[in-house]
């Protein structure tokens, strides 16, 4: 769910889109965050919720945060830059 590699932390999501509140639901499968978003799966208006929701959570800017996989997917993969290992593990372990 939660991997370090060379080019940041890279993180396993499960987006529900149109939910009554944005927040994190718990862990999918086992292998994913399952973030609920208010915004529609419209015109990347959920992938645009769901940059704004990490960048408010891990207290980052929204340039520091990538979908690297699954644009129009339910299931992607997030890429947080310059912030360490040990703080997104400190904000996720709740969720855990």
């Amino acid at each position: 769910m939660i991997t370090q590699k060379e080019k940041g932390i890279y993180i396993a999501v499960r987006v529900s889109p149109n939910a009554k509140r944005s927040g994190i639901e718990g862990i999918w499968q086992e292998k994913a965050f399952k973030i609920a978003l208010r915004a529609p799966a419209v015109d990347g208006k959920a992938n645009e919720a769901l940059i704004d929701f990490l960048s408010e959570l891990f207290h980052l800017k929204k340039r520091q945060i990538n979908i690297v996989y699954g644009e129009t997917s339910r299931e992607k993969v997030i890429c947080l830059n310059d912030v360490s290992l040990d703080a997104v593990q400190k904000i996720l372990q709740p969720f855990m």
